[in-house]
């Protein structure tokens, strides 16, 4: 009778086992444990009270961001995705995520503060869903331009009360809905250009926004890539009236075929290179102009006044004409190095008062004529190297002016021309010049010249007053403000 109990308890023992196994974290519990493991192993893992989550980027790397159950930016094991960069500039939060291959847009719970400014161009994000930014309501300024992206969804912004300024330029935009916008009502500069917008129906509603009075600076320089009779028009000029009344499978106004709006021609290819339209706008951390290998033959017209940088460097710019820097008031870096230029003229560097660093280098200039550098007051680096510079008297104006500026730091100012100064330094050459020509000219008179007050106040004595003054450049010459009078 005592082994029936030692039997029941043992079968007892039996069937709690598989039911102790089932309640392993991540096991059985039918559909919703393989939901619970299939869940985790795709966006996470479990590690004591911190939960793991992984971003990917376009090559499927993976990063791991660290944050707690509840959001916690002062997090000190947090990882930024993709080396992302957190800094400040005047007391505001940027977010560096350029150049970082992503094909989405990171949580905003891994920063360790609210960003204002999240800076994510030259990536490869393709679409922005909606709350894509959804977090991210401090946000002031989004760059996404140079990116792949041919759809945005209605809700992509919603959240971003305090945006101001969203760069979209440089992607693969065919359309865009005025209701894309409505989340974001300080919105006060939005950049579309080089974009493929196809003028038709569905553009309606954001091209009659675009031309509201009061949205002046939303969407200029957008042009229409499509249908033909629309290309290269601005979205500020199209009839909006005139979109939805066209057949979509011709692209010609429905009812009559003699309607005049149907006779117009595509706009011509603009001739006015503008800098805005042309050239990469960067804010980080400082607005910059970029506008490398752009095929200019000029320097583009309507630079902003508040550009700091500006990279014109790999172009085909022959010429500085006056007036072309005119409104970059605030310019402090300008790169003209692998142009083909070999004449500035005197007011082109005018009104540049802050530029710190110049580079000319890689030119084909022979001299620089006076007055040019006369506005550069803080000019602290000039770069001269690689251009065929010819030592005789054009070249002594560089000399004099880096001679009386000795804080810049200059490089590359070597003789190309006459051979017998090949290789030489211009210093050096103004140097022997302005030592030997004064012996030529003792050598060439006799001592008595000097002496002999026969000569006083005649031809000869005048030439010879005239050869010593132009020993030195006519421009650095003081007016003479007396007379001397010689008593014998």
């Amino acid at each position: 009778m005592k082994v029936i109990p030692s039997l029941l308890l043992a079968s007892l023992l039996l069937l709690l086992l598989p039911s102790t196994e089932m309640k392993r974290p991540g096991k059985g519990r039918g559909l919703r444990g393989a939901r619970h493991k299939l869940k985790r192993d795709r966006y996470g893992f479990a590690l004591g009270s911190n939960l793991y989550t992984s971003l990917f980027t376009e090559s499927n790397t993976h990063v791991w961001v660290r944050g707690s159950g509840r959001h916690s930016r002062s997090d000190p094991f947090r990882f930024v995705p993709s080396n992302c960069s957190e800094s400040t500039e005047s007391g505001e939060v940027y977010v560096d995520c350029q150049d970082r291959r992503l094909a989405s847009i990171p949580m905003s719970k891994i920063w360790s503060r609210e960003p204002k400014h999240l800076l994510l161009a030259r990536n490869r994000i393709k679409v922005l869903r909606d709350g894509a930014f959804f977090g991210y309501g401090s946000l002031t300024s989004l760059d996404l331009q140079q990116n792949q992206i041919s759809l945005v969804e209605e809700g992509t912004f919603q959240g971003l009360t305090r945006l101001r300024t969203l760069l979209l330029q440089h992607n693969r935009l065919g359309t865009l809905s005025e209701e894309a916008l409505i989340p974001m009502p300080n919105l006060r500069y939005l950049r579309l250009y080089d974009n493929p917008w196809n003028c038709e129906c569905p553009m309606d509603s954001l091209i009659r926004t675009l031309q509201v009075p009061s949205n002046r600076n939303l969407g200029n320089h957008a042009r229409c890539a499509e249908p033909l009779r629309q290309r290269n028009r601005k979205l500020k000029e199209i009839d909006a009236e005139l979109l939805c009344k066209e057949s979509p499978s011709t692209g010609t106004p429905q009812g009559d075929q003699t309607d005049p709006t149907s006779l117009i021609q595509p706009s011509p290819i603009r001739s006015k290179q503008d800098a805005t339209a042309l050239c990469h706008t960067y804010i980080f951390p400082q607005i910059r102009l970029d506008c490398r290998n752009r095929g200019l033959t000029k320097v583009p017209t309507g630079i902003p006044e508040d550009v700091v940088h500006i990279d014109l460097s790999h172009n085909a710019i022959r010429h500085l004409r006056a007036k072309d820097f005119h409104g970059a008031r605030s310019l402090r870096t300008l790169n003209l190095s692998h142009n083909k230029m070999e004449h500035i003229d005197t007011g082109s560097l005018s009104g540049l008062l802050h530029l710190r660093e110049l580079d000319l280098s890689e030119n084909g200039l022979y001299f620089v004529q006076y007055g040019v550098l006369e506005d550069l007051y803080f000019l602290s680096q000039l770069k001269l190297e690689g251009n065929p510079w010819v030592c005789d008297y054009s070249i002594h104006y560089m000399v004099y002016w880096l001679r009386l500026h000795p804080a810049v730091k200059h490089s590359g100012l070597l003789c190309h021309s006459p051979p017998e100064h090949t290789g030489e330094s211009v210093e050096e050459y103004v140097h022997s010049y302005n030592r030997e020509c004064p012996k030529e000219r003792q050598h060439s008179r006799t001592d008595s010249d000097q002496t002999d007050p026969e000569l006083w106040n005649t031809p000869l004595e005048a030439q010879g007053e005239l050869e010593e003054e132009e020993q030195e450049p006519s421009h650095l010459r003081m007016p003479q403000k007396y007379q001397i009078i010689r008593l014998s």
